[in-house]
């Protein structure tokens, strides 16, 4: 960190402490040529991610558009809200951790369906049926099939 007196390119850390709820670290400096202090601020950098859908649109990812989906997924059954934010916790994160910017809205849902296929199987078929489109009883009966090989 350059000192903003004497643009020197080495100081020292004296203290660090969190800001805003954790959002930012305030650290206080001091310059190792001219030993004048000064106050630096660290903060997460987030890059917006950009989500393609089927249609090739883009539009920024929403995790409460997510977080709804997989909440009507789940409904009446035995899914609590902490395991469901866990869920949408591991797909931000999987996402945010990938180098691409863009990513599809199949990716998503392939995300949502492997996690929901781990927690409850009626969930999965659930969100499987609306994120798969599926036409007729026979591509239901085929996702079930898989389901129970795979258990």
């Amino acid at each position: 960190m350059r000192c903003p007196f004497c643009n020197y390119a080495e100081s020292k850390v004296i203290d660090s402490r969190p800001t805003d709820e954790g959002e930012r670290i305030r650290r206080r400096r001091e310059c190792l040529s001219c030993s004048k202090r000064f106050t630096t601020y660290e903060v997460i950098e987030t890059v917006p991610l950009i989500v393609v859908k089927k249609d090739k649109t883009r539009e920024p990812f929403d995790r409460n558009k997510l977080f709804n989906g997989i909440m009507r997924a789940c409904e009446k059954r035995p899914v609590s809200l902490d395991t469901i934010d866990r869920i949408l916790d591991e797909i931000e994160a999987k996402l945010q951790n990938s180098l691409d910017r863009e990513v599809t809205s199949n990716l998503i849902g392939e995300y949502t369906m492997e996690a929901l296929k781990n927690v409850d199987a009626v969930a999965y078929v659930r969100f499987a049926s609306v994120y798969r489109e599926f036409k007729d009883i026979n591509t239901f009966m085929d996702e079930l099939q898989k389901l129970l090989t795979s258990k």
